[in-house]
């Protein structure tokens, strides 16, 4: 079997056509199972007994972790998703409150560094809002800020970020670096970056649970209060087992052969749906991720076809309003981001359903 075959063969039959893995991809049987059967067993022995005894199963997990993000040595901490684990590296923070993050910084990010006193400086880019590497060194060294935040792969976007590059270059300025890895965990390759901390989300690429997420980091990057918090007796194990579960299946999948295959998705699909009743593919078609950003036509609004999409044709796509990334996108778009089960008759029946909505 194909890897797109065991993927699809582990998961409940799609009822309709799913291209929405960005926001949350389908889940396994195992790593449903893996939730319930804990929910089961606290029934049966109590929850603090049964979190004992999954215990193994999330120190897997945390290995996991440290194998997919390069970081052997890191504190691996469960949290509520990406947000969490900002917020938990934020309000952990003592030091000076300047960060640089790239213009197309998500939008609830830059909400938290706000919340959180921050001042936020803008890193170069070129046109596609990739960090510009020629104009980052002079950055650094004329106006450092104490720490830069990087999101190796946008809310908004495909374009892949050079994440070793700007990890090469604060270090070389003594800054630390914290990425934001909810698009790219278990999509890219994230095992040679060499960030101080990283963050995900367990529901996109990864396919574990909502309602759960991961932090790799120096330790000395989170408060004690903090860790306290993450680690108390209303954690969710379940959810924690699911994601854990997700990891493993990932791991035996082959990071690589995941990763390879998503850039042929990518590639697909930009393909298929270029010019598509006047929609305008923003990436380039060979960029090596797996999401496509859908530029509408005139006069065509992105949330009433994502509707239409959904309740006429049974496929499920993303509206990207502009708060997604305010200070780069200035029209709303439509994001497709299909996973390593997609088919070619996937594709077509997209590009035949958009062309249909949109007249």
């Amino acid at each position: 079997m194909t890897l797109a075959e065991r993927w699809r063969a582990a998961r409940p039959p799609a009822a309709g056509v799913h291209v929405d893995s960005a926001a949350c991809s389908r889940q396994s049987f195992a790593s449903i199972d893996a939730a319930t059967q804990h929910a089961r067993h606290e029934a049966e022995v109590g929850g603090y007994v049964a979190a004992e005894a999954a215990a193994p199963a999330l120190d897997a997990g945390r290995a996991a972790i440290r194998a997919l993000t390069g970081m052997e040595d890191a504190e691996v901490l469960f949290t509520t998703g990406s947000s969490h684990a900002l917020d938990v590296l934020l309000s952990s923070w003592s030091g000076e409150r300047t960060a640089a993050c790239l213009p197309g910084e998500y939008g609830p990010n830059l909400m938290a560094l706000a919340h959180h006193g921050f001042d936020v400086r803008e890193l170069p880019v070129d046109g596609f809002g990739r960090l510009d590497l020629d104009a980052l060194g002079t950055v650094l060294a004329t106006d450092p800020p104490a720490l830069v935040h990087f999101t190796v792969l946008g809310s908004h976007s495909g374009i892949v970020q050079p994440a070793h590059d700007i990890a090469s270059a604060c270090r070389a300025h003594g800054i630390p670096l914290i990425v934001d890895a909810a698009q790219g965990f278990a999509h890219l390759d994230c095992s040679a970056i060499g960030a101080d901390a990283v963050y995900s989300s367990s529901r996109k690429w990864t396919a574990g649970p909502r309602g759960v997420g991961m932090l790799a980091t120096r330790s000395d990057l989170v408060s004690d209060v903090a860790r306290l918090r993450l680690t108390h007796g209303e954690t969710n194990v379940g959810l924690h087992l699911g994601l854990s579960v997700a990891l493993g299946e990932h791991l035996a999948a082959g990071p690589d052969a995941v990763q390879a295959r998503l850039r042929e998705v990518g590639a697909a699909t930009r393909t298929a749906l270029a010019d598509v009743a006047g929609w305008r593919v923003w990436e380039p078609v060979e960029e090596p991720s797996a999401i496509t950003t859908l530029h509408p036509p005139d006069g065509v609004d992105p949330m009433s076809v994502r509707a239409r999409l959904i309740a006429e044709h049974s496929i499920v796509t993303t509206y990207l309003a502009t708060e997604r990334a305010p200070k780069e996108m200035t029209r709303p778009a439509l994001r497709i981001s299909p996973h390593v089960d997609v088919t070619d008759t996937d594709l077509e029946t997209l590009a035949d359903a958009l062309t249909a909505v949109t007249r």
